[in-house]
């Protein structure tokens, strides 16, 4: 997170178009099995022009403050695909984007768009819990021998994992909001009573145990 204005009014943006639930007392179960308070799906934000094209302006700020000689921008499919072509286009630069698995057919890639050797790449994502799906991405891009200058996605839960996974990666990444900030304002827009910080701070503090 690196302004805590713009982190705000991500969050608050986030929670008001319902692209994060958040529910204490009845939690969701991701995937890995993990019961959690909260619920993420940046990819609605999509659907709203304005905070649209306000991601891709932060994110354009965030990446020229952070990554200045960055010359590419790479989004990872699928989410983060409308994030990396807002802001290419803002900063005016050419774009890729990488996906899952490579083409069964044709050249078999698994990047489409530009990329080259020597390109300076930023990554783009919607959402990190863990960092799996950004780090493979960093990996695909510097297979083809292009240098990661760092990642950059809307929202971080905050995770130890993630961070420890990053760091091995030998990468950066920079957010626009995270966890704390989200529930912080979750608080502050009435979204969740004062009664269930408690709960939401357990599980930030150990969300393989909580609820347990």
């Amino acid at each position: 997170m690196e302004n805590k204005q713009v982190a705000e009014n991500i969050a608050s943006q986030l929670l008001k178009i319902k692209a994060v639930k958040l529910s204490p007392k009845e939690p969701f179960t991701w995937i890995s099995g993990i019961k959690s308070p909260i619920y993420t799906d940046n990819r609605m934000t999509i659907a709203y022009p304005e905070f649209r094209q306000q991601i891709a302006q932060d994110l354009a700020d965030l990446i020229q403050k952070n990554y200045p000689d960055a010359n590419v921008i790479s989004g990872v499919s699928t989410a983060g695909i409308p994030h990396a072509t807002g802001v290419a286009n803002i900063l005016g630069l050419p774009m890729n984007y990488v996906r899952s698995k490579p083409k069964d057919h044709g050249t078999k890639s698994q990047i489409e768009g530009r990329i080259q050797p020597g390109d300076k790449v930023v990554v783009i994502d919607d959402l990190i819990s863990t960092a799996g799906s950004i780090l493979e991405a960093v990996d695909v891009v510097r297979a083809e021998g292009a240098e990661v200058v760092g990642t950059a996605a809307i929202f971080t839960y905050n995770l130890p994992e993630a961070d420890k996974n990053v760091e091995a990666h030998k990468t950066t990444l920079k957010t626009l909001t995270n966890y704390p900030v989200m529930i912080e304002q979750a608080q502050k827009l009435g979204y969740v009573e004062a009664e269930d910080m408690d709960l939401l701070h357990q599980w930030y503090k150990d969300p393989e145990s909580w609820c347990k």
